[in-house]
């Protein structure tokens, strides 16, 4: 992979010993579309990436945690998650490219940071989609056992390589009204929480917060008979709701990786970041909420990852129904929840492809993968990710419910590193800003928080990663243990020997390039607005209304 030289007026301000020109300049042919509108941004990101980390896996923190440690858990990486996008959301709205979010540690670090994050996140987001695959397979084990998981994946992945194929315009608008759904649906399950709970099923039985006492609460005791010591077993408990936690709220950072094909993204960007504190503390820490309430940690039928039999209740909504003698609704209920993993998988197979595509195109991964169609779909990028969708077979002859701890363990791990990373871009970013005399207050957002919430990210993501894989010595098992922490050493290969093979440097506050691919994008800013209000004009007073809403 080489690397051209920088030339050209728009550059001569950047110094050649610390970039090259695939470093910074986007494209101007043959690249990705700006065909997401305001309101599939907002929506998207809302609804676009909640999936099975929340409606399945909070069975397992549930068991381990109990139900305070589970609502403590998703609180506190509920913020963990929020500075992270904060953070993010200053950067991307000030410079919006088309490389995704390693294009930021590439441009205000070190290029081998930017080659490690962006194969880190790439490989994330090469199982991910087969993770999602194979929890809509675990789904459907609910309804029969008759027809092979396998049939299953085989139909779903190739529904998904369909909706991908189809262009940015139909994901944009498919995923608006998926999110949309999912919103719904995730609302009318908090309130039917709540209303189990009240006493409104056919037991009239007013649960309030008898789980949440012994034996199902207040906290879970996890591996005590490991530890031999009641408080320890506790605090293990909260420890791993973290991990769970971390696998539900990873992909949140969706809304960067979009930023290339979104219009007028210094506008839309920082609104859907807004959005994102709505979906953490109203859906996220609602529904564990309401999961804790009608759930007893101490049910023998949720699906807990590593020791499930097949057939299991996929979400713990559909044993709260259960349970309290609802018939039917649960059948409904895992409809949704089928939906929310197609749709989850939708969202990661287009992320890994945009990403392969942000490194093509910075020379960080071979140029093939650079290829668009005249669409503005990376088509090739899109059918190589697709194959590793295939790693959901692995459950032919692997339980799914341990496929899928291998899942979480590998996710949550890839997860961590990447808000690490997006966290210490940040800081460079805000030190860049300072040694070169531009004031915080000129960005085009700024987060909340900020800039102190990036080092809260930096220190707390990195504790839990290093402590995520404890249970893995309780007893010793090797799968779990590898996928716990193989991300770790093959971020620092990518970073070593990226660093080896260019002789990059930490690039100087000072000499970081802050101006190059400003002025195109706030050109093409300029552009759209002025095409918004020549169409505004034309509208009448009705269709403007629809607009807004």
């Amino acid at each position: 992979m080489t690397s051209s030289r920088l030339s050209g007026s728009a550059t001569e301000h950047v110094d050649e010993k610390f970039y090259h020109a695939e470093d910074l300049q986007d494209p101007h042919e043959s690249t990705l579309h700006r065909g997401l509108k305001a309101r599939q941004m907002s929506m998207i990101a809302l609804g676009g990436t909640i999936g099975t980390g929340l409606i399945m896996s909070s069975g397992t923190a549930l068991v381990r945690g109990g139900p305070l440690g589970l609502c403590l858990g998703f609180l506190f990486v509920g913020l963990i998650c929020f500075l992270t996008l904060s953070a993010l959301g200053e950067m991307t709205a000030y410079l919006p490219h088309k490389r995704g979010f390693a294009g930021y540690a590439t441009r205000f670090v070190d290029p081998a940071l930017g080659f490690a994050l962006g194969w880190i996140y790439l490989i994330k987001y090469l199982i991910a989609p087969a993770s999602n695959i194979n929890a809509a397979g675990i789904v459907m084990q609910y309804w029969t056992l008759s027809v092979p998981i396998e049939v299953w994946a085989a139909l779903y992945i190739i529904l998904v390589v369909i909706m991908n194929l189809l262009g940015i315009q139909f994901f944009g608008e498919l995923e608006f009204w998926m999110s949309g759904l999912k919103v719904i649906c995730l609302t009318g399950l908090i309130c039917l929480g709540v209303i189990i709970d009240l006493g409104g099923n056919p037991k009239h039985d007013r649960i309030g917060f008898r789980y949440w006492r012994q034996p199902n609460g207040p906290m879970g005791s996890y591996l005590v008979h490991q530890v031999h010591n009641e408080q320890f077993a506790v605090f293990l408990g909260f420890w791993s709701t973290l991990t769970t936690a971390l696998f539900a709220y990873i992909g949140s950072e969706l809304v960067a990786v979009t930023a290339g094909e979104a219009q007028n993204p210094r506008k839309t960007i920082p609104r859907a970041i807004k959005s994102t504190f709505v979906r953490i503390f109203v859906f996220y820490i609602g529904c564990v909420f309401a999961i804790s309430l009608i759930v007893p940690s101490t049910s023998t039928q949720l699906l807990v990852a590593n020791s499930s039999q097949a057939g299991a209740a996929a979400s713990p909504f559909v044993v709260g129904v259960t349970l309290v003698g609802i018939k039917g609704l649960n059948h409904v209920i895992n409809a949704m929840i089928l939906l929310f993993t197609i749709s989850a998988a939708n969202s990661d197979l287009y992320i890994a492809s945009r990403t392969l595509y942000g490194l093509a195109i910075e020379r960080k991964a071979p140029q093939i993968f650079a290829k668009v169609n005249q669409r503005g779909l990376p088509w090739v990028s899109l059918l190589v990710v697709s194959l590793f969708m295939c790693l959901t077979f692995l459950n032919a002859s692997t339980s799914s419910a341990t496929v899928f701890a291998y899942g979480v363990n590998l996710l949550s791990a890839f997860g961590a590193i990447t808000w690490m990373t997006i966290a210490y871009s940040h800081i460079r970013f805000m030190k860049a800003l300072k040694a070169q005399g531009v004031s915080r207050d000129s960005l085009p957002y700024k987060g909340p928080g900020q800039p102190l919430g990036s080092w809260f990210v930096l220190v707390s993501t990195g504790i839990i990663l290093l402590f995520k894989g404890f249970d893995t010595f309780l007893p010793f098992t090797p799968g779990l243990f590898i996928t716990s922490y193989l991300p770790v050493p093959l971020f620092f290969i990518f970073w070593l020997g990226y660093k080896l093979r260019y002789r990059t440097r930490v690039i100087p506050s000072s000499k970081v390039d802050l101006i190059t691919g400003k002025r195109e994008i706030d050109e093409e800013e300029e552009r759209f607005i002025l095409g918004e209000k020549a169409r505004e004009g034309k509208m009448s007073r009705w269709q403007r209304l629809a607009d807004v809403l």
